[in-house]
């Protein structure tokens, strides 16, 4: 067998510099980069179980839980639902899942494959459901699991969910969150707000990339977990557990990853180092940061970036009262191609900004401000740039009114809390903090 030449082999990973402002992935933290390309260690050197016990209690802070399952699931934000759902649901248990976009459909369908029955309603997209809809739903049903998503980035909504726990424990239904999207931008408290399992992403508001997802599990999720239990064959002690209605997934069966975090460190599979520095430093910096701070910036941007879409003369899609802090979705101008538009905005500014997915693709466009890029100069960059873009394919748009519009929505921050100022400086300051400590 012979090698290739030398002159057909491509060269070294060099991506274009680009500013990601869609709905996800970001650009992420330096320092989370920085991080990722620390020296791998083996997965039970005494740094390396040191290094997840670390991880475990930082994310105990970006959930606000006590719980002590908490931990990450290898693999991306879709990793983490699937572990959720599969390990918490037997098959034919009901659950119930409130669709109001598309990341709705994607839970029913992730129940449907663990062979549960699933049971959806649904709300136009742009709206949310009032808690008394949820209850009417769960005394139908009388689901084993309510599973609903917190941020739907498909249409930028935020699901409140301050009174579904209370709902949730008053009909012993179990309650699951998906906060991918919505994690560290958005107020989110796993324990105040009764949460028997979370799970996110690294992509949009906690400023990593994809590949690992934080998970939070009550004692009341644990205890149905364990229940299920079955310890792999070649790793099996006397004692050990082997349920009949064991998870049907060895990846993604909880009750071995718990014990592969847990004390007895028990073989499951090799962890994701590199990921793991990443999810770590994540949460580290937003630690640092301050949680409340870091929502306070994200609701400032997403602020900002509104009122500059709104001065653009674009109308912003869907209920505006319950959008996320961290995507606005826009109404693409009549006789913009969406598309070009788009692309114009990657190819002459380097500014990647998202479409959507069913009955809104091509209708809208998703601008996000999160993580690292939830600033001023992004936000105000994005702007300048769309304002330009438009211009270009004829839509008629107030000279510099979208970048007035945001930079006072920043002055007044300023103006009356000083927020905007910290917190800009903190999305910098946190990983120049991280660079010197190494």
């Amino acid at each position: 067998m012979t090698s290739p030449s030398s002159h057909t082999l491509p060269g070294p990973i060099d991506p274009p510099a680009r500013l990601l402002m869609g709905p996800g992935p970001i650009s992420a933290y330096p320092s989370v980069l920085r991080a990722m390309s620390a020296p791998l260690v083996g997965q039970y050197d005494p740094f390396m179980t040191a290094a997840m016990a670390e991880t475990q209690e930082l994310y105990r802070g970006v959930w606000n839980t006590g719980n002590e399952a908490t931990l990450l699931i290898d693999g991306t934000s879709r990793a983490g639902i699937e572990a959720a759902i599969v390990s918490l649901v037997r098959p034919g248990d009901r659950v119930l899942v409130p669709v109001f976009g598309r990341f709705g459909h994607l839970l029913a369908e992730i129940a449907e494959r663990a062979l549960a029955e699933v049971h959806t309603i649904e709300t136009d997209w742009g709206q949310v459901f009032p808690a008394s809809v949820i209850e009417e739903a769960i005394v139908r049903v009388r689901p084993t699991l309510l599973a609903l998503v917190q941020g739907d980035t498909s249409t930028t909504m935020n699901q409140p969910l301050d009174d579904i726990g209370e709902i949730c424990r008053r009909h012993g239904v179990l309650f699951y969150s998906d906060a991918t999207a919505s994690l560290g931008g958005n107020a989110f408290d796993a324990d105040a707000w009764g949460l028997d399992a979370a799970t996110a992403g690294l992509q949009k508001c906690l400023g990593g990339p994809s590949g690992s997802s934080p998970i939070t599990l009550s004692p009341r999720a644990v205890e149905v977990i364990q229940a299920r239990k079955k310890v792999e064959a070649g790793i099996r002690e006397p004692g050990d557990a082997s349920a009949p209605d064991f998870v049907r997934s060895n990846y993604f069966d909880l009750g071995q990853i718990l014990d592969y975090w847990g004390p007895r460190r028990l073989n499951h599979h090799t962890e994701a180092t590199s990921m793991l520095y990443a999810a770590r430093e994540c949460a580290r910096v937003l630690l640092l940061e301050g949680r409340d701070e870091v929502i306070d910036r994200h609701e400032v941007a997403g602020r900002a970036m509104l009122a500059g879409v709104e001065a653009l003369g674009l109308a912003v899609f869907g209920d505006v009262a319950h959008k996320m802090n961290n995507v606005v979705a826009v109404e693409i101008p009549a006789g913009v191609p969406g598309d070009a538009a788009r692309t114009a905005l990657l190819e002459d500014f380097g500014i990647e900004i998202g479409t959507s997915f069913g009955p809104l693709h091509g209708r809208v466009w998703r601008i996000g401000t999160m993580g690292y890029n939830a600033r001023k100069d992004a936000v105000l960059t994005t702007l300048a740039a769309l304002e330009a873009v438009l211009r270009r394919f004829g839509a008629s748009v107030p000279a510099g009114g979208g970048v007035e519009a945001a930079a006072d929505v920043y002055r007044g921050a300023v103006a009356s809390t000083g927020a905007a100022a910290a917190a800009d400086a903190a999305a910098a300051g946190a990983t120049a903090d991280a660079a010197g400590a190494r």
